[in-house]
């Protein structure tokens, strides 16, 4: 059951991000007076279809393959590498005929609306949920802060109870310590309670430097303490024995009960083999040996705990959710980029960073979670919709890569350079799917 209920999500989520993106290349090819041919949700591979039906000039359907979907616009040479149109005289309502900015705004319909989807869920997601935070008190009732490296370079110590900003009380201390009235003072002093004495951190003048060396530790945080919620096909976690509802203990001997903490120390013993002290859910202690990735990961999902009813929650009116949601969007894709970038650099290693359908399936979960549903959904049409408009043929990138040749220089590209270029695209892009799916199934099955 568990499996259909990712299986169902996942389908869903495609569903969504393929018809809105195909959506945005009809309905601007229609805004035009372009005739679409075909629209179809799952590609019909060897034209084999579970549903069609025709109106107008366009047959609607849906394709076996769930691995994207397409219109087929008049007068264009696309994915079908179909030419045979292109030998007539054009007509009027053939993509071809129209000018090159007509075109443009067409082949970046796709691209819009994924983006204004990405967006508009994750305003919605502020607007209805808003944002939690543990309140100071809690923190500090909670055995302080985790103080990451680069905190420490400042003065502050994990487990110190951070009591004021600038004489003033602390609730929120995420919000409170990164505020800009703060970061910009002259003064920035922080008093602290360590070891039962109250002690002031004079923060620099540049502290802006050092908060924004950002780091997946954070600079400071709660210390919450985490047990294992999901834990990929194929990792180091699964093959030594780690299982869902574990708390972890202690690593190599050392207390590792809080998550930050735990993540510091294993981020430091990659490509090693490690000892874990480990409570199940029967709240018997047992010893695994398990290998470190090269990243630093064993290959699951903490689950947070520690801090029970005690967060609070906060509400935004629709113009503050507008600029939350906006600016995490962007964040978030920005994160996006930069590990895609890594993979393409070769810093990281693909096979154990990309996910394919299989591994993208795997993160919405046995379970039906809205929150987590949506969050997925937004990520993914945030990241189609960069994927898309890169300069890769065969992509909508491609397409406008010509289109701005055309408007810049007045000449169109030959039909030839499109069809060749379209070919090569599409071969680029089989090669990417067949890696991308040699990358999920090799970790499945743990090589």
């Amino acid at each position: 059951m568990g499996t259909l209920i990712t299986i169902a999500q996942f389908i869903l989520a495609l569903a969504i991000l393929v018809t809105l993106h195909e959506l945005g290349h009809y309905l601007a090819a229609r805004m035009f007076g372009i005739r679409v041919e075909k629209f179809y949700l799952f590609f019909d591979a060897f034209g084999f279809k579970l549903f069609k039906y025709k109106k107008g000039d366009t047959e609607y359907g849906i394709g076996w393959l769930p691995l994207g979907g397409y219109v087929k616009i008049a007068g264009m040479i696309d994915e079908s590498l179909d030419t045979k149109q292109m030998s007539s005289k054009p007509e009027p309502w053939e993509f071809r005929s129209k000018p090159a900015w007509q075109r443009l705004i067409v082949m970046i319909g796709g691209v819009t609306v994924n983006l204004i989807l990405g967006l508009g869920i994750m305003i919605a997601i502020k607007y209805i949920s808003g944002d939690t935070y543990i309140p100071n008190k809690a923190i500090n009732t909670g055995g302080g802060i985790y103080a990451s490296p680069v905190a420490r370079e400042l003065g502050f110590k994990t487990g110190d109870f951070i009591l004021k900003l600038n004489g003033k009380d602390v609730e929120n201390l995420g919000d409170e310590f990164a505020n800009p009235d703060f970061i910009m003072a002259n003064k920035k002093e922080v008093l602290v309670s360590r070891n039962g004495k109250d002690t002031i951190i004079q923060l620099p003048n540049n502290l802006e430097e050092y908060l924004g060396k950002k780091s997946e530790l954070g600079f400071i945080s709660p210390r919450y303490k985490f047990k294992v919620f999901k834990i990929a096909s194929g990792s180091e976690a699964a093959k030594g024995g780690l299982k869902v509802g574990d708390k972890i203990l202690k690593l190599n001997g050392k207390d590792a009960a809080v998550f930050p903490e735990f993540k510091e120390l294993i981020s430091g013993l990659k490509d090693s083999t490690i000892s874990l002290l480990v409570a199940g859910t029967d709240n018997k202690e047992r010893e695994l040996k398990l290998h470190v990735s090269s990243e630093g990961t064993l290959g699951f999902n903490p689950e947070y705990y520690g801090f029970e009813n005690q967060e609070v929650r906060i509400t935004y009116n629709m113009g503050q959710a507008i600029s939350k949601g906006t600016s995490e969007s962007f964040s978030l894709l920005g994160a996006n980029i930069k590990a895609l970038g890594k993979v393409i650099t070769g810093k990281v290693n693909a096979k154990k960073t990309l996910a394919g359908p299989i591994g993208i399936a795997q993160m919405f979960g046995s379970k039906w979670n809205w929150a987590n549903f949506w969050m997925l959904t937004a990520t993914l049409s945030l990241v189609l919709a960069f994927m898309n408009i890169l300069p890769i043929p065969a992509l909508d990138g491609g397409h406008v890569v010509f289109l701005l040749w055309e408007m810049i220089t007045g000449k169109p590209a030959s039909e030839k350079a499109l069809y060749i270029g379209q070919l090569i695209g599409m071969i680029m892009l089989a090669a990417l799917i067949v890696f991308i799916f040699w990358v999920d199934i090799s970790r499945a099955l743990g090589f």
